[in-house]
């Protein structure tokens, strides 16, 4: 009988205990998978960018839309960035919001957030002006105080000849890079909004006061239902130029990435052939849903350490299983 919780151990020995891994992973970035309903989401953004609409994603819980919209719009990088910082930045230009509401919001909080979101890519997008300018001013401070320092060991005080001024000027330079700072327009071009089921009316009308104000695309993100939700207001809904559902994997592509030996990241399984009853236990019990599929292949490299398996079987599969919370389908 396999063991789907791990034996205590005394920590004298030196050993770690088996939990740990699971511990270990969850703090991993999670990662994204190239699949068809991630390449779908992708269409469907660059639509919703290209053509200037409010678009609307929808799917079930866990099968991934969250975690699309981080990748498409690479806002962790965005987040780990000093928008304040005068160093080099991303080669490609950081041009999409990632925004999600609080559970509680108001249309000023809405308001606020987008726009301070927006800010930060816009300030983003000026490091590299900043950085130059920096640099600039650095090199002409020097400059002058390396002609000051010359200037009083060899200038002929008797003369009246005036202290020679260098060109360009330090407030020159400042004042031409404030101006091509001013002129750095707001990169972003499209705000994806997820957890949309939070907004209500009055938050919704301020969603599309921004749309209407700014002529970014926007795209909701939220939970099978928004739409007819929506539906019943005519002034929103009649901007909705696209409509995407987000549906879990197909059977073919969770296949496919066992068979690939995909995994999430800081999870270690057998790379040796699984049995073919495992992968069918699989794909049975996570449905699809890409969540639930990160979840079971982390207990499962739980499960066979704990149980000194070399390779994925059924049974370690079904103690997995009983590792964790499944709701209904």
């Amino acid at each position: 009988m396999l063991h789907p919780q791990p034996q205590q151990k005394n920590q004298e020995n030196g050993q770690p205990l088996p939990s740990s891994v699971t511990e270990t992973s969850k703090h991993q970035p999670p990662t994204v998978v190239e699949t068809l309903e991630h390449r779908r989401f992708t269409e469907f953004c660059d639509a919703c960018r290209r053509y200037r609409y409010i678009g609307l994603c929808y799917g079930p819980s866990g099968v991934g839309k969250t975690l699309s919209a981080r990748t498409y719009s690479r806002w962790d990088k965005v987040k780990q960035s000093d928008r304040w910082s005068s160093g080099p930045t991303e080669a490609t230009l950081l041009d999409t919001v990632l925004y999600t509401p609080d559970v509680v919001n108001a249309p000023g909080n809405i308001s606020s957030g987008i726009r301070l979101a927006r800010d930060t890519l816009r300030d983003l997008a000026r490091r590299p002006v900043r950085h130059e300018r920096e640099q600039l001013l650095e090199s002409i401070q020097r400059r002058d105080q390396e002609q000051e320092a010359d200037y009083l060991t060899k200038h002929d005080w008797l003369s009246e000849e005036p202290f020679p001024k260098l060109q360009p000027s330090y407030g020159e330079v400042a004042r031409e890079y404030g101006l091509k700072d001013a002129r750095i327009a707001d990169p972003t071009t499209l705000i994806l909004i997820d957890e949309a089921d939070r907004l209500r009316m009055a938050s919704l009308e301020q969603v599309r006061a921004i749309f209407d104000a700014s002529e970014v695309g926007i795209v909701l993100i939220g939970m099978p239902g928004l739409e007819k939700r929506l539906a019943r207001y005519a002034q929103f809904y009649s901007r909705i130029g696209f409509v995407h559902e987000f549906r879990p994997l197909g059977t073919t592509e969770i296949r496919r990435l066992l068979a690939q030996r995909w995994t999430p990241a800081g999870v270690n399984l057998p790379e040796q052939p699984w049995a073919e009853e495992a992968i069918a236990t699989i794909i049975r019990v996570t449905g699809g849903n890409f969540r639930l599929l990160h979840r079971l292949l982390t207990q499962m490299e739980r499960i066979l350490e704990i149980n000194s398996l070399r390779g994925v079987t059924k049974e370690a599969v079904d103690a997995a299983r009983e590792s964790l919370v499944i709701g209904q389908a």
